[in-house]
């Protein structure tokens, strides 16, 4: 491991100019977030592009946008509301911590977004990285940032051993972004530095005769490039399995699901969602519970929900229902009666939608 790799002053100007250089001719410049560049604007882009790709991030950028305009819009939205617009791009803790972070602006920072760093990275879900990226990218703030991307440039360029996570790995990175980032546009090498690894630095088949700073890269003089940055040691993803009760009512020529909504925190935190029990000998006690009767039931196909630390097994069973009780649901806060033909505006995990749109079929 390369621990500290020190680099001249005049290599970290020519590495800095090289990389400017190129993001003026060949950088991004037309994604929706990079008009009109705000605190706000680049925030919202940056968490949204955390673990996912721009082209998928792009349509739900736009409309959690032209529904969420300001921080006090974001602030004010209800949660449900907020899921909704995230439905579909998975990790949702980013989505309940943007809504988290937008509520302490609106109270802290009259719905501004704070321009100090240190204020910034004290928000929910936002780190160093991020930080750096917001406040360079819409204020040129002069700050170093260390995504994905940027680590893969870094870790080829100076061979810097170690896997993403190892604290010794980006311990050696981040003194590295910090003695490359220049003071002055450093927007623009901060952009760069992410579209290189995003388009040209690629995980697999980096396209090194298109790379500004292919001819100071170690990995490339030593024929290198796939083993930089090293994998994390693989290890033995659990399996688990469920099954998910979905209750069905036929009312007023409409076909009704039952859902619950789940605790804040954890898995599908603060989502709807079908409930769920271990064996089928709970099925009676849950149809009691609900005050329901069943009338009769069937399989759906299993299938697979692969969640970052295990696979989820899940086998979904239909039951036909009525009521025992005609009453208002106890707690109408956590529990739901979805209409299969109106679809509602609430966050919806990804196996519930997914089952939504087979029942709607």
């Amino acid at each position: 491991m390369k621990n500290e790799t020190t680099i001249s002053s005049d290599s970290a100007i020519k590495f800095g100019q090289q990389v400017v250089s190129w993001y003026h001719q060949q950088g991004r410049k037309h994604l929706p977030w990079q008009q009109n560049k705000t605190p706000y604007r680049v925030w919202i882009s940056e968490i949204m592009l955390q673990q996912t790709q721009v082209a998928t991030v792009i349509p739900y950028y736009q409309r959690f946008m032209a529904s969420f305009p300001t921080i006090t819009d974001l602030a004010n939205a209800d949660e449900d509301v907020v899921l909704h617009h995230w439905t579909g791009l998975g990790y949702y803790a980013r989505a309940r911590n943007l809504h988290k972070a937008a509520k302490i602006m609106a109270s802290d920072y009259s719905g501004e977004f704070p321009i100090d760093i240190d204020e910034v990275i004290a928000l929910p879900g936002i780190g160093r990285s991020t930080a750096g990226a917001i406040l360079s990218l819409s204020l040129k703030q002069h700050h170093p940032i260390l995504d994905g991307n940027v680590k893969r440039v870094l870790a080829r360029s100076y061979l810097v051993d170690g896997y993403n996570g190892l604290s010794k790995f980006d311990k050696a990175l981040w003194q590295l972004s910090e003695q490359l980032t220049p003071a002055v546009e450093t927007d623009s090498f901060n952009q760069a530095m992410m579209d290189l690894g995003a388009t040209v630095c690629t995980r697999s088949k980096p396209t090194c005769d298109l790379c500004p700073i292919e001819q100071s890269c170690l990995a490339k003089a030593s024929e290198q490039q796939a083993n930089y940055p090293q994998k994390k040691p693989k290890k033995k993803i659990p399996e688990k399995a469920t099954i998910m009760v979905i209750p069905r009512l036929s009312k007023d020529n409409s076909q009704q699901v039952l859902m619950e909504k789940r605790p804040p925190s954890g898995i599908w935190g603060g989502l709807w969602c079908f409930h769920e029990i271990s064996d089928l000998e709970q099925l009676d006690a849950l149809l009691e519970k609900l005050s329901l009767k069943a009338l009769s039931s069937q399989k759906m196909t299993e299938f697979r929900h692969t969640f970052s630390h295990f696979h989820l097994d899940i086998t979904p069973i239909v039951v036909d229902c009525q009521q025992i009780a005609i009453t208002e649901i106890n707690e109408p806060d956590q529990q739901k009666w979805y209409d299969l033909e109106q679809a509602s505006s609430v966050g919806l995990a990804a196996s519930t939608q997914k089952l939504i749109t087979l029942l709607s079929k």
